[in-house]
C-alpha cells in the first residue's frame, strides 16, 4: 500500500503529479472517503495533470462526466452517490465506461461494489487532525 499526503491546496497538483508518475497505466480509480474529504478536488488535480481541456466538476446529477485531454484521451468521472441500487449502473451502461481502457475516476464506488472490475486502484482519503489529507492507495 502506498500513501500520499496533501498538505494544502498549494501542493495538491504536486501530489497528483507524483501519483500519476507511479500509477500512470492504471485506468480505473475508485475514491473512498466521507463527504467533503476532497475526492472531487483531488480528481480535479489529476485531470489538470492529465491536461484535461474541459471544466472538471462533480457529476452529482449526471452520474458521469466525460472529459478530453490535449493528447485526445478520454477521462470518465463518476459520482454514484445518488444511486439507490446497483441496477441503475447497468441502465447507464457502466461496463462500456469501466472496460473502455480510458481513465475512469469513481466517487462513491461502494454504491456499485459488486460491479467494480478487478485490478482497480482503491484510493482511501481521510482528513487528519491537522487538516492534511491522507490518501492510501491499494490495487485490488
Amino acid at each position: 500500500m502506498d500513501t500520499f499526503y496533501i498538505d494544502s491546496l498549494e501542493n495538491i497538483n504536486a501530489v497528483a503529479t507524483d501519483f500519476l508518475s507511479k500509477y500512470k497505466s492504471e485506468r480505473v480509480l475508485a475514491f473512498y472517503g466521507p463527504m467533503g474529504v476532497g475526492k472531487t478536488t483531488f480528481i480535479k488535480a489529476l485531470c489538470d495533470e492529465l491536461k484535461v481541456e474541459d471544466t472538471v466538476n462533480s457529476p452529482s446529477f449526471a452520474i458521469v462526466n466525460e472529459y478530453h485531454t490535449l493528447e485526445d484521451e478520454v477521462v470518465y468521472h463518476f459520482d454514484f452517490y445518488r444511486l439507490k441500487e446497483e441496477e441503475e449502473a447497468y441502465d447507464m451502461g457502466y461496463e462500456d465506461y469501466l472496460y473502455s481502457g480510458c481513465y475512469s475516476m469513481i466517487e462513491w464506488p461502494e454504491k456499485i461494489a459488486s460491479l467494480l472490475p478487478p485490478g482497480r486502484l482503491e484510493l482511501r482519503l481521510e482528513e487528519l487532525a491537522d487538516g492534511r489529507r491522507k490518501i492510501s492507495v491499494q490495487k485490488v
